[in-house]
């Protein structure tokens, strides 16, 4: 698979799958199944596994397009997918001697829909600190936590988990596990019923002192921080600009449609004819959506070619897409009106999406402090 057949395979899929179902699934709140398993028969869950393991082994630079892509179409599952990439990206690093073989060969097969479970309540959006920590148990640990937010909650196969090393002393001294959906002791803690991304199945779940065998362990003691900040942050901060790109080319889009559709009888106009206001405030819209593209392309740039620059732009990236996206979003809902408010285009739906997609850790806030850390020459941690 190239990069211009996984495009194709991500677009198909999008117009087949997830378009004709995103409304309903919306307002159910409803996780998709039918997109993961289209998901996996084309090959795109093991989109970024290396060849060894039966993947495409393609980059940052596809992953972004397909999330987008999907993102056009449905939010959620492109939430639910990047998600799965990040995690399929941290067990593929695994230490040598980690037992993950076999999930690997079930993700290049499309069979293995995998997750993070990173976030704690105690530690909110700070996702990198969790607050439970591991318990030594024979060969291997026993861990109990409260994770928030877990996407594909209730769904995946298996998730990444966090937790505080067994000896660790400091707040970032984690260790990542891989936790088979079945374990016993895992379990989902509640509905997910969100203002936005409603369908991505985002859930607490807890671990009720899990027993986790330490060929199951992904990193060694201690190393879970350094995973997190150098192979799920870059490609979390990715994709998850690129879901905001999508959203503003959907929003974009539906905005075009109304404008030119929606009519002036007595007039004989469109609204995009007739209304010069309204035809500056979707130029504006098409301004900041073509800037939030250049700026993910520059990140994956910084990504392909590390560099001094590299760390700004995946801190500032995220930060940017989430006010881009909810801009985009609440101006088309302003150009579109009564049409937009009464839920007659998917603007609505884009505009929820933008929100919770911005509050997602690690957040605009905490981003911009990083940043300013960083541009000042303290330490960001």
């Amino acid at each position: 698979m190239n990069h211009d057949n996984a495009l194709l395979k991500a677009k198909e899929i999008a117009d087949r799958v997830l378009a004709p179902a995103v409304r309903q699934n919306d307002k159910e709140g409803r996780f998709s199944t039918e997109a993961v398993d289209a998901l996996g028969r084309a090959g795109l869950l093991s989109l970024m596994l290396p060849a060894k393991f039966g993947g495409a082994a393609l980059g940052p630079r596809s992953f972004a397009a397909v999330t987008a892509t999907l993102a056009e179409a449905d939010a959620s599952v492109a939430m639910v997918y990047l998600m799965h990439g990040c995690a399929a990206a941290t067990i593929a690093a695994a230490r040598p001697g980690a037992a993950v073989a076999e999930t690997l060969e079930e993700i290049a097969a499309g069979r293995f829909l995998c997750s993070l479970a990173f976030s704690e309540a105690g530690s909110r959006s700070h996702f990198w600190t969790p607050i439970s920590r591991a318990r030594q148990n024979g060969a291997g640990v026993c861990i109990a936590a409260k994770k928030s937010w877990v996407t594909s909650a209730g769904h995946a196969h298996g998730y990444v988990v966090s937790s505080l090393a067994p000896q660790g002393e400091g707040p970032t001294n984690s260790t990542l596990y891989l936790i088979p959906a079945r374990a016993r002791g895992l379990s989902v803690a509640g509905a997910w019923d969100g203002l936005g991304l409603r369908a991505n199945a985002s859930a607490p779940m807890t671990l009720d002192d899990c027993e986790v065998p330490s060929e199951f362990q992904l990193t060694e003691d201690g190393a879970g921080f350094q995973a997190m900040m150098e192979v799920v942050l870059p490609l979390f901060n990715l994709g998850t600009a690129a879901v905001g790109l999508g959203l503003c080319r959907a929003a974009v889009a539906a905005t075009v449609t109304h404008l030119k559709t929606a009519r002036f009888e007595h007039l004989g106009q469109s609204l995009g004819e007739s209304l010069p206001t309204l035809r500056a405030q979707l130029a504006a819209m098409q301004i900041d959506t073509d800037g939030l593209a250049a700026r993910v392309d520059d990140l994956i740039d910084n990504l392909e070619r590390p560099r001094e620059t590299t760390l700004l732009r995946v801190l500032e990236t995220k930060a940017a897409a989430g006010d881009v996206a909810i801009s985009v979003t609440s101006t088309a809902m302003r150009v579109c009106g009564g049409a937009a408010f009464s839920k007659h285009t998917s603007i609505e739906r884009l505009f929820r999406d933008a929100h919770a997609g911005a509050v997602m850790a690690p957040t605009g806030d905490v981003l911009r402090e990083f940043i300013a850390r960083a541009v000042l020459g303290m330490p960001l941690f």
